[in-house]
């Protein structure tokens, strides 16, 4: 039995403002945003992964408080090119940390507009053996262009 790790709810205070965040300034993509008279919310995914963050008021986002996720991680094939990609959007990311020259001990991080903090690890294999291939993309497992 397969059990995979597909959503992770991060609590947030206002949709719009962290759509506009995590699409426009960290580079997730915007998989659908969905509102009616049960809810407002938004699954966004970074580029390669296979699980997506969800924001909006489902009962679930709303058991937390803004701000209240911490040390969320991330991994890159390169820390110092993803750092400056964050930088140039205007995100806040901290100074890169080697805890071991071994690959997967470089670190930084970064967090949202409601203090959800992130770590971003880099791990160089991921640059010639991406976790998801690239064939392999695409919401639900759809070919897309990337």
């Amino acid at each position: 039995m397969d059990w995979t790790l597909e959503v992770v709810i991060v609590p947030v205070a206002d949709l719009a403002r962290s759509i506009a965040f995590y699409r426009d300034q960290v580079g997730f993509d915007l998989d659908h945003e969905t509102t009616n008279e049960h809810m407002h919310v938004a699954q966004l995914t970074p580029r390669g992964s296979g699980c997506s963050i969800v924001i909006g008021n489902l009962p679930s986002q709303n058991e937390m408080a803004p701000g209240s996720l911490h040390g969320i991680q991330l991994v890159v094939a390169d820390a110092e090119a993803a750092r400056a990609e964050l930088l140039e959007r205007g995100v806040d990311a901290g100074e890169i940390m080697v805890f071991s020259e071994q690959d997967g001990g470089t670190f930084f991080g970064f967090a949202d507009p409601d203090g959800n903090t992130w770590a971003v690890q880099q791990i160089k294999a991921r640059a010639d053996r991406p976790l998801i291939p690239v064939e392999a993309r695409g919401r639900f497992g759809a070919d897309q262009t990337v």
